[in-house]
């Protein structure tokens, strides 16, 4: 654009210096967050990269690639969006606390809060509710703090203090506080009620003829609901729609919320955390579902992992969470963008401040 001018690559001296400060912030944030899993008597684990299939959440998109065989038969393979089915496979076996400093990958993502290659922090407590990971995701963000000494976090003007007691809010009291939305009356049986949401939606967002009740449901929550998320202390946004639960169990008593959160500093997204489910029949269908709007919308669907679904049949009940490392090293170190915190930023990428 016209006012911009190019700088110099990150591998230069100069520009290395500047960025060294954050890169040493992480390095102390990881060894404090290894620190706090030891003590609570967790086992760091590795899995991998490659996998049959990346996830099959509609919106999520993977690198493809292909990997050939020693009789040079070809396969293909897609880098993970997320160690979420391999560290689920370990808990089928037998693990009960691991954690895992994972590559992830995601497609059509770039930006001050997005890499297409990133760090997450994710880790599973098998025969522990979902209340203990939000318990932990507390405290990691708090120690991540401690490693670095900062006393608030601070991103686009908005203040957050990771010492203090966090806000509890569901997403039902979030629509109606911030948009004025009875979001559960839109739902019934597990399903959205598309025509209630639009109507109840019409006067806050656009609503396209072809959204589904998922499309208007993100809308609402990103213009009018996650800006106001995170401000003076941390907000744990709780009981997600079911028809948002991902691979999240329903509640018991209520089908119209799942046990799912998320948690917030800053407006900005930090972790995002399940009651995990472990019918593989339903999960099938989720996949199957979101799969089939993928296809409708982006031309491709990834495949399911049937290995991974016949390990969550024999997985016991647990709960886990990814949490963005590379964004809690950002609000924790003072940094303003995302790519300031990681040891190499993409390659052959055009760098340019204004």
């Amino acid at each position: 654009m016209a006012g911009d001018k190019p700088i110099s690559p990150f591998w230069s001296p100069g520009r290395h210096l500047d960025r060294r400060p954050f890169l040493q912030a992480r390095g102390a944030i990881t060894g404090s967050l290894r620190g706090f899993f030891a003590e609570q008597g967790f086992v760091e684990v590795e899995t991998s990269i490659l996998q049959v299939s990346p996830g099959n959440e509609t919106h999520l998109h993977a690198p493809r690639t292909e990997i050939m065989r020693p009789d040079g038969s070809r396969a293909s393979r897609y880098l993970r969006t997320s160690p979420e089915f391999a560290c689920k496979k370990l808990l089928a076996a037998g693990e009960t606390r691991i954690f895992e400093l994972a590559r992830v990958f995601r497609d059509r993502e770039r930006g001050d809060l997005h890499l297409p290659e990133f760090t997450m922090l994710e880790w599973y407590r098998a025969g522990a509710s979902y209340d203990a990971i939000m318990a932990d995701c507390v405290v990691v963000i708090a120690r991540a703090a401690q490693a670095t000494g900062i006393g608030t976090f601070s991103f686009r003007g908005r203040t957050a203090d990771p010492f203090a007691e966090p806000e509890l809010l569901t997403v039902a009291g979030a629509f109606e506080r911030f948009a004025g939305i009875d979001l559960l009356s839109t739902i019934r049986d597990g399903e959205g009620n598309r025509a209630a949401l639009a109507e109840a939606a019409s006067s806050k967002v656009r609503v396209a003829g072809d959204d589904t009740w998922s499309d208007i449901f993100s809308k609402v929550l990103v213009e009018h609901v996650e800006p106001h998320l995170g401000h003076g202390r941390l907000t744990v946004l709780f009981e997600y729609p079911s028809p948002e639960a991902a691979l999240a169990r329903v509640k018991a008593g209520d089908p119209r919320v799942a046990e799912r959160f998320e948690v917030y500093a800053c407006g900005v997204e930090l972790a995002n955390g399940f009651g995990e489910l472990t019918d593989a029949r339903e999960l099938r269908k989720r996949f199957t579902e979101s799969m089939t709007e993928k296809q409708r919308r982006y031309g491709e669907a990834y495949p399911l992992d049937e290995d991974f679904l016949a390990a969550v049949a024999a997985m016991p009940e647990a709960s886990g969470v990814a949490l963005g490392l590379d964004r809690l090293v950002m609000l924790a170190s003072g940094a303003s963008r995302i790519d300031q915190v990681v040891w190499t930023p993409p390659a052959n990428e055009a760098s340019f401040e204004t």
